[in-house]
């Protein structure tokens, strides 16, 4: 039997959080329909010694729906997965998939060279390289040893 820690606030919070998202819905225009819903995608960030790399999960959203961009050490991702009316929304049993705008921004540490970021796109994940500036680098020191 596992003991787990029990927090009286966790289902206020949430609760709180999907208001505040309803709200900021409604005042962005309300141009997407009630049965949509903006969406954050899952997103991988690792590192290694010459680069720093981001894959982002976005499915369904076309090449031309993203913006990439990066100012002020800030890289920010934009798009949209928009709703197919294929069919009509009254024949739908279920719709557990997000839909909508989205917004991503990361603070790159100040060792990335935000001018030379690649990103390509592939079976719905975008990957970003950033390339770390050359002085940021690790370099191998020699060791001279003395006879």
């Amino acid at each position: 039997m596992a003991i787990t820690r029990w927090d009286p606030f966790r289902e206020v919070v949430a609760l709180q959080n999907r208001m505040n998202s309803l709200f900021r819905d409604m005042n962005d225009g309300g141009e997407a329909p009630l049965t949509t819903a903006s969406f954050v995608p899952a997103v991988d960030v690792y590192e290694d010694d010459k680069k720093v790399m981001l894959k982002l999960e976005v499915p369904g959203v076309e090449e031309k729906d993203l913006d990439v961009s990066v100012e002020n050490n800030t890289l920010t991702v934009k798009g949209e997965r928009k709703f197919e009316k294929e069919e009509k929304e009254e024949n739908f049993h279920r719709i557990e998939r997000r839909y909508g705008g989205f917004f991503r921004a990361f603070t790159l540490p100040s060792t990335v060279d935000t001018e030379h970021v690649q990103a390509s796109y592939n079976a719905g994940v975008l990957k970003l390289e950033l390339t770390k500036r050359p002085e940021a680098q690790p370099k191998q020191i020699k060791i001279n040893v003395a006879a």
